[in-house]
């Protein structure tokens, strides 16, 4: 699926400023009933909402730098379409929100407008599904995802006709009304609420969860066969699921310690739960479809993993150094705690230096293997005597490591 029509680049070109100027609009009248609103659904949810603004302000930033310099590609218009229906559906929401809790329905078209916000939010979901299906290039990995990507259409029908169902109460992305206490029944609801409808809905959510199974291991198809370069722009994609992953395992983790998650900590934990994905989507996109510093990406994540494993060997150290010292050999604990935490600073340079050459083994094996052959031919340049040999080895260390097109060797010969 790719957009076609470079005769037609101006077109294109106002096209996209228009979707990144609607969804600039959208945008700031969003922030604007945020504000508003925030006294009614709290901090939490009002901050909630901010991130997933800024995340549709990425999306639309994202898909203007795409199309305007590949316009061809349908991943820059579709990230521009996810930014405006996300936007859509936080603006759409907020309004409901402000004209049935502060304005006491005065405003005009409140109940239509969410209705709006329920049906916005429905159909953002599904667009993500054709991003993973589509990326990096704006075609299917094979002719036989054709069907999958059918598939999204079909669901997205699918959400649109559930928001026409009787009975049901208006919500939107955020669930902002039922955090306000604010809820009203279903302006357009001409299906029925039971029956054969709400079959076909149930229908509809098992092939949603099935089409986001398959749009997910669309990447992991199209990463078997890929070249060198293509690896690295599906790895920045992967980077964004690892990431979550993380923090998710993270939040998990503080759960079980604390048995709970809502403290302070967990909230943290669960905001950059919110921020990685929606907001790390279209940086990668930005960064893997334009090739823009594409091969740091084995860095990254190399740096990643290894800061997240010394992290957490340096709390379980630090946890089981504070229980030891306190509950065995029942040390004051203001004594316990500061040694608990010298010992994990003492512990961190060495720790990080053993983990990330493990980690760089298995995830940057160019940094890696580069270091080696460094190591080697310092090792080799101890006993050197010949300088014609000491020319010839380094320029051989060069290309293996480098692999440059050409390489020159400037000697200074001073008396």
């Amino acid at each position: 699926m790719t957009i076609v029509g470079y005769h037609r680049r101006p077109r294109l070109r106002a096209a996209a400023w228009s979707l990144a100027g609607f969804t600039l609009l959208e945008l700031t009248a969003t922030m604007v009933l945020i504000v508003l609103n925030s006294g009614r659904v709290g901090t939490g949810r009002a901050i909630s909402e901010v991130i997933l603004a800024v995340a549709a302000g990425l999306y639309a930033g994202a898909g203007l730098l795409i199309t305007r310099r590949l316009p061809a590609n349908a991943v820059g218009w579709l990230l521009s379409v996810i930014g405006l229906s996300l936007a859509g559906a936080l603006l759409t929401e907020q309004y409901a929100l402000y004209g049935l809790a502060t304005a006491r329905g005065s405003l005009p078209g409140v109940g239509l407008v969410g209705w709006g916000a329920g049906i916005l939010a429905y159909l953002t979901v599904p667009l993500l599904f054709c991003l993973f299906l589509l990326f990096p290039d704006g075609r299917l990995p094979s002719p036989r995802w054709r069907p999958v990507l059918w598939a999204v259409f079909v669901v997205m029908a699918g959400a649109a006709a559930q928001t026409l169902q009787a009975g049901t109460k208006i919500g939107g992305l955020t669930n902002a009304l039922p955090a306000a206490h604010v809820s009203y029944p279903n302006p357009l609801g001409i299906f029925p609420r039971h029956g054969w409808f709400s079959g076909l809905v149930a229908v509809i959510y098992v092939l949603a969860v099935l089409t986001a199974a398959l749009s997910v291991a669309s990447v992991f198809a199209r990463r078997r066969r890929a070249s060198a370069e293509l690896r690295k722009q599906l790895a920045w994609l992967g980077y964004v699921g690892l990431m979550t992953a993380m923090w998710v395992v993270a939040l998990l983790i503080y759960g079980l310690a604390t048995h709970f998650a809502n403290g302070p900590l967990g909230t943290i934990i669960w905001a950059f739960i919110e921020i990685t994905p929606v907001a790390g989507i279209p940086l990668a996109c930005a960064v893997a479809v334009l090739k823009y510093r594409l091969y740091e990406i084995d860095r990254i994540i190399s740096r990643t993993l290894a800061y997240a494993i010394v992290t957490g060997l340096l709390v379980g150290v630090y946890a089981g150094l504070v229980l030891l010292t306190t509950q065995v050999f029942r040390v004051h604990t203001p004594v316990a705690v500061a040694a608990s935490t010298l010992a994990a600073a003492a512990l961190f340079n060495p720790l990080r230096h053993h983990v990330q050459r493990a980690v760089d083994r298995r995830f940057n094996r160019a940094r890696y293997d580069a270091e080696q052959t460094v190591a080697a031919f310092a090792a080799r340049l101890k006993d050197a005597v010949n300088q014609d040999a000491v020319s010839d080895d380094l320029a051989s260390i060069v290309h293996q490591a480098l692999e440059p097109a050409h390489v020159s060797l400037w000697i200074s010969r001073r008396d």
